[in-house]
């Protein structure tokens, strides 16, 4: 087959196209430039360039700087202006790598695009990587569901280390697989707040509520908060720890309460992501990455729509979020929670 790579420098992808082109498709690698994050692209540039003279594939360098900007980049700091916690890889996944990335490999006549995720795929859905430790199927759970007929895997079956270990076994790919891992949220050099300040003030100190409208306190900032974080806000007269409950961007306030205040058993979804035909269904939720995943039932309206009544408590349920269904190991549904 004719297989688009999604190439950026590290030893994921770069496995992922050594495989393929060793299975004896036909490979092109490609390596997106998504932002402006000065020195970035010209390093990762150099590694997708070293990789591709010594598989001897043809390479692309795609510039998707406008559309992750409106994709991704803008959603993220307005989800953090309106007082939630966004989730940029979801949307760059959907919009970008399994969008505009798809969309390029159509244009070059593959039939198919590769990534170095850590999933599978199966009769059209995506399923948990052997590796649990880097499983990715969450965020890849918000892709669009016509787009998983044209997508590859090929680490869904791989452990990390074993990748890392078939990498160093390669003379021209040793580097790699010693090479440090890029951070979760690419263009976050250090903290989401040292991107946000290039567009908001967000040294403005406010005041800490309790859940009964009393303020008992003063915050840095709302945009330095997010549900369930338990520091860096002042409550006066308190003999046990708070937590952030909730958060009013327009009065820039926060409210905090106890860890018993925090949990939640319903929530709401705003056009739900279906991989089944079903609308009213029980499987289990994960609420944000690394949370266990909790027993529920899921009703979903005319209008995609979705109520979601947990089996048991969650703390620190976010608006912004993603919230992944899964059947066993498999990826049924998705959604940011409302």
């Amino acid at each position: 087959m004719k297989i688009l790579v999604a190439m950026s420098g590290g030893v994921d992808s770069t496995v992922t196209a050594y495989k393929l082109k060793q299975a004896g498709h036909e490979v092109i690698g490609c390596y997106m430039k998504l932002h402006g994050k000065p020195g970035y692209h010209e390093e990762n540039i150099a590694k997708v360039e070293k990789v591709a003279k010594f598989l001897q594939i043809p390479y692309h360098i795609l510039d998707l700087q406008e559309d992750f900007k409106a994709k991704v980049y803008m959603p993220f700091i307005n989800t953090y202006k309106e007082g939630k916690t966004p989730n940029p890889c979801a949307l760059c996944n959907r919009f970008i790598k399994l969008g505009k990335l798809l969309e390029f490999a159509k244009n070059l006549g593959c039939e198919k695009l590769a990534t170095g995720h850590y999933a599978r795929l199966e009769n059209g859905c995506i399923k948990i990587a052997v590796d649990e430790s880097k499983d990715q199927s969450y965020f890849l759970a918000n892709a669009d569901k016509e787009a998983l007929q044209y997508l590859i895997f090929p680490l869904g079956e791989m452990k990390k280390e074993d990748v890392k270990q078939f990498a160093s076994t390669i003379e021209v790919l040793k580097s790699f697989a010693t090479q440090k891992e890029s951070s979760e949220i690419c263009f976050v050099e250090n903290t989401y707040v040292d991107v946000l300040e290039q567009f908001m003030d967000t040294k403005i100190k406010g005041e800490v509520l309790d859940s009964s409208g009393k303020v008992v306190g003063e915050h840095n900032g709302y945009m330095h908060y997010t549900i369930g974080k338990r520091r860096g806000f002042e409550v006066r007269g308190a003999h046990e720890p708070h937590f952030v409950l909730k958060i009013n961007p327009k009065e820039n306030q926060i409210v905090v309460g106890t860890k018993e205040e925090l949990k939640t058993k319903k929530f709401k979804l705003e056009n739900i992501n279906l991989f089944i035909n079903k609308k009213i269904f029980d499987c289990e939720v994960k609420i944000r990455y690394r949370s266990k995943s909790v027993p529920c039932e899921v009703l979903v309206d005319e209008n995609l729509n979705a109520q979601i009544t947990l089996k048991e408590p969650v703390y620190g349920l976010a608006s912004g979020q993603m919230a992944v269904f899964y059947e066993e190991d498999r990826v049924i549904a998705s959604g940011f929670i409302s």
